[in-house]
């Protein structure tokens, strides 16, 4: 270049040489090296690999033209002006992350694919597309982002579901689920299973959301509400107005809990920090359960007949581990289970707490229309278990609703299974709890 003329000042602008210890270098010497054009086909700058060893050449893998007068890498889409005009015609515009994957998929029969130079995905590069897609407050065309199906490719793709509302178009989400990208996804599988990797895109609405849930242990109460609760912001976040009541009956069916669960949830727009781990009981200053509370009445009666009358509890032993829900009343089953003897003795527990519970459930009286019999102490004790197996067949319910059939097939058939005696036992107590209710 300096036989032709041009100064050390004005390569070093053009970002094509630096400065060594002996005077200016080539920027890319050693470098397989590709231009990068404009979208009027103009070469506005360099993107270059290395081909000597790490050993050898202790430099990054890939190297671009740094930032001069004419090329600003968040205003250039790599690719760009070979496939601008496939984007407008196809209304579909395919973002990859780097030079080689835009390459690869262009040979692979995508020519809609363009890649950014060395930066994340921004709002300049929205303004781009948005003049080929003419994407004018109406869902003319497509967005695809490819990503990595490593941690960084997942954190790329929802960095991206922010920038997708700044889009008035459709933006979907391909991710490779065995972490190659484009490139060797192509020399690995062909030019078929780079097909088919665009071609099995979702909506990154749902990769968005799915991923939140993923976070979560969906086979607990407590993991599905910390679930609902962390996803139904990103369902609020969708600036289409009317594709949120859609996503939250997606929401509602991944989850599976009612409709009208979440779609409050989704009104409010707020997440709730919740924690899975209960204080425990000794600490916890409200750690007295209210004698009022309806939803712990059945729970509180059944105790107390156990602590006054134990020998009409004949059924106590049969009672499900989770029957109980407050802490308290579980701890209080565990020290009651944990005695020899059928009545309790005070001197032999420790917890001041628990002392006062038992002490108030001796003497307080257990509503009864009559005579307190052994069988209405026998329905209480099965309206109590009817009620837990209840519970247990709706997360069984959830669980079904969440597993897919098809490519769970013997899961699904235990499941289901398991779903079948449940409801007969359920039945079963239900009979026998109307025996005094």
């Amino acid at each position: 270049m300096r036989g032709q003329g041009f100064s050390v000042e004005e390569l070093e602008i053009a970002g094509l040489s630096k400065m060594g210890q002996r005077g200016p270098i080539d920027r890319f010497r050693n470098r397989l090296t590709w231009p990068i054009r404009d979208v009027r086909g103009d070469v506005v700058g360099f993107g270059a690999r290395k081909l000597a060893s790490d050993e050898v050449d202790t430099g990054p893998k890939y190297l671009n033209t740094p930032e001069t007068p004419i090329y600003k890498k968040s205003q250039v889409l790599y690719g760009l002006d070979l496939a601008k005009k496939e984007i407008a015609k196809k209304r579909q515009a395919v973002i990859v992350e780097g030079y080689t994957d835009v390459m690869a998929a262009h040979l692979a029969g995508i020519p809609t694919a363009v890649a950014t130079c060395g930066t994340a995905f921004g709002s300049d590069h929205i303004r781009i597309l948005r003049n080929l897609l003419m994407d004018d407050d109406a869902f003319r065309g497509e967005v695809i982002f490819t990503f990595d199906g490593d941690a960084a490719g997942q954190k790329a793709a929802l960095r991206a579901f922010s920038d997708d509302q700044k889009f008035v178009t459709q933006t979907f989400v391909a991710v490779e689920p065995d972490g190659l990208d484009p490139c060797d996804l192509r020399q690995q599988k062909g030019d078929l299973a780079l097909r088919d990797l665009i071609a099995r895109r979702i909506p990154l609405f749902e990769f968005a959301i799915k991923s939140e849930l993923a976070l979560h242990n969906l086979s607990t109460a407590e993991g599905r509400v910390n679930a609902l609760n962390s996803a139904a912001p990103l369902v609020a976040q969708i600036r289409d107005k009317s594709l949120r009541p859609e996503y939250t009956k997606l929401l509602a069916g991944w989850l599976g809990v009612e409709v009208e669960t979440v779609s409050a949830v989704v009104a409010k727009g707020a997440r709730t920090e919740a924690s899975t781990a209960p204080a425990p009981v000794a600490q916890d200053s409200n750690w007295r359960p209210n004698p009022n509370e309806p939803r712990l009445a059945l729970e509180r009666e059944v105790l107390k007949a156990r602590l006054q009358i134990p020998d009409l509890a004949r059924g106590w032993n049969e009672i499900e581990a989770d029957a109980f829900t407050h802490p308290a009343y579980r701890q209080l089953r565990t020290i009651i289970d944990g005695h020899t003897d059928a009545k309790v003795r005070m001197d032999d527990i420790d917890d001041e707490h628990m002392k006062a519970l038992i002490a108030e459930l001796y003497v307080e009286p257990i509503r009864a229309d009559g005579e307190i019999t052994q069988r209405y102490i026998e329905s209480i004790i099965a309206r109590l278990r009817e009620v837990t197996v209840k519970r247990a067949i709706e997360e069984l319910k959830s669980t079904l609703q969440r597993l897919n059939p098809v490519s769970n097939e013997d899961e699904h058939t235990a499941l289901f299974t398991e779903l079948v005696a449940l409801e007969a036992s359920r039945r079963t107590l239900h009979d026998l709890a109307l025996g005094e209710l």
